[in-house]
Order: C-alpha cells, then structure tokens, then sequence
C-alpha cells in the first residue's frame, strides 16, 4: 500500500504505551486515527491528532462505532487476563471489523507465544485473541496479520529501574542473565505495526519481531554501559520480587498477569522465546530497529538521577 494514501485507523488501545506509540505514529504519518478509553478525559494520556471516544470493549456498540468507516485497525489489548473478557473483547472486535468491512487488522500479541499451551494467562489469553480474530474474521475478506514482540526497551526507562542505572550502574529485569533477548522499543513496535498495516503479501501471516540483536542479560548491560557511557552490570530479578513491586503499582491481579511471562522464563522451558529471527520478520515487513545503544542515547535518564525507585514512583 502506498505510503501517500492516508488510512482511517481504529487503533484499539491507543491510551496504553504500545498503543499510544502506534496511535501517535499513525497521526504523525497523516492518517486519521481513532480510539477508545474508559478513562474521564482529564486522565487520559495526550495524544495529538487523535480522536478520543469514551467507550468500552466489552460493549458491542461501542466498538461497532470505533470501527465505523475505518479502513485498517491496529489492536493492543489492554492488560487484561480473565480468559471470559478477553474473548469477549475480541468477538466484538471480530464483529464490528466484519461490519465496517476494514480491509485489514494488525493485532499486536503483546508478547511472544510459546508453541504448546502453559498455564499462563498472559500467554492463554494472547493466544485466545489471535484464535478468535482468525476464526470470526474467517472468509469475510478482512485480513489479518499477528504481530509478537518479546521483551520493550522502555520497561527499563522507568522509576523502578532508572534511578538504580543511572547511580549505580545496575540493570535489573527477571529475566534469566543467559536468556536471549530480542528487546524492542515501543516505538519500534510502533514501526512495525505502521508496516504491518501497508505491507503486500503479509496477509494471514504471524511475525515473531523483535530489536535489531538478541542480547543476554550481560550483553545487555554492555550496550547500555555504552550508550550511558558508565559501566553497569546485569542482575536477574527473581520474578516473584518484580511480581511484588509492580502490584503496588498496578495490583496484584494485573501484576501475576504480568509476571506469568517472567515465571515461565524462569522455568527454562522455552529459552528462545524472547530471541530474534535474524532479522526476518523486519526485512519481510520493511521496518528497522534501533540499536539498543542508540536506543539508550536518545533517553533522558538525567531525569532518575538522585531519586529512589520509591519516590520516583511517587512523584
């Protein structure tokens, strides 16, 4: 698809940070984006050239209206883990695309996803999701392509890990240090999802993406000493210590969403989850990841300087 042909996108959560980086990627391209938030308009976060509409996935008319007149929709769940609500939001999502006759869908999985099943929800539930859309989405001319990113870059630009990299020099994520990771920055997602949308050729196709190397926790550190210009060091979180912290910022239901992927590296049962493909799915789609040295240059981590994880948090 032509880059100069504007879209009219139905960019499903668009007030979270992956569908925010896509939704304010699209408006900056020119395209008409619109989305939905069940946020009173004071808290929602600012997203210029985007149409807000207060409403809610789990109500059919709602969506029916997000995806009114669109021609493409992009979709991120939000972080939601009950199995029942999820295929609920995803049947009428499958609907309303259906209705309106978009021509294609670009479903962002949120994560990657193991081959067989596990008893994680925030696997089941991606997995339930990609299975709904395919099946309601069956034969009615909308296409579909899944996109699974590994692990963000920008879980490390945060009050819980800046402040200890940039005065210490330590980088602290629950992920085993000998596990490869193909870490991305929700703008490069952001990328890949604009790309997915206008690729030819990629319909009814899943991309496992990820950043431009697959790093283990040490080579990790290595590129963020280099991009700091300072040493740091690598230390793996145990997941039920990150579990711990991030419910007292998200709850405790959300947080064992979350912390399922971590429990599951932990457990070594699929090592290469989160690693690249070298480079396939980029070159098939068309977009470039930064380097994470790059990356790393281009963030204001001054801003961590001299603050604890708790009061950054409070700030």
């Amino acid at each position: 698809m032509s880059d100069h042909i504007p879209m009219r996108v139905a960019v499903v959560g668009a007030t979270g940070f992956q569908g925010g980086a896509t939704a304010r990627l699209l408006a900056e391209c020119g395209h008409r984006v619109r989305t939905l938030s069940r946020k009173p308009e004071e808290d929602r976060p600012k997203l210029p050239g985007v149409s807000v509409a207060s409403g809610d996935l789990g109500r059919q008319e709602d969506v029916r209206q997000l995806f009114a007149d669109a021609t493409h929709a992009a979709v991120t769940m939000p972080l939601v883990y009950e199995a029942e609500k999820v295929m609920r939001y995803a049947q009428h999502i499958a609907k309303a695309a259906r209705d309106s006759k978009v021509h294609r869908i670009v479903y962002n999985a949120n994560t990657r996803v193991p081959r067989g099943t596990t008893n994680i929800a925030a696997f089941e539930t991606r997995r339930l999701v990609e299975t709904v859309l395919r099946e309601g989405l069956a034969e009615s001319g909308v296409e579909l392509v899944v996109v699974r990113p590994p692990v963000y870059l920008d879980n490390l630009f945060s009050p819980w890990n800046g402040p200890a990299l940039v005065d210490e020099g330590v980088l602290a994520y629950p992920l085993p240090a000998d596990v490869p990771t193909a870490w991305i920055s929700h703008r490069d997602l952001a990328q890949a999802l604009y790309a997915a949308l206008r690729a030819d050729g990629v319909a009814g196709r899943t991309f496992d993406i990820g950043g431009a190397q697959s790093l283990t926790g040490p080579q990790l550190a290595e590129q963020f000493a280099r991009g700091l210009g300072r040493p740091v060091r690598y230390t793996a979180l145990e997941p039920h210590v990150f579990e711990q912290g991030l419910a007292q910022i998200v709850g405790p239901r959300t947080a064992g969403g979350v912390a399922g992927i971590y429990h599951f590296m932990a457990s070594g049962v699929e090592p290469g989850l989160m690693a690249g493909d070298g480079g396939g799915s980029a070159r098939e789609l068309g977009f470039t990841a930064a380097a994470v040295d790059e990356w790393v240059t281009r963030q204001p981590w001054q801003m961590w300087s001299g603050r604890t994880a708790e009061s950054a948090g409070t700030a």
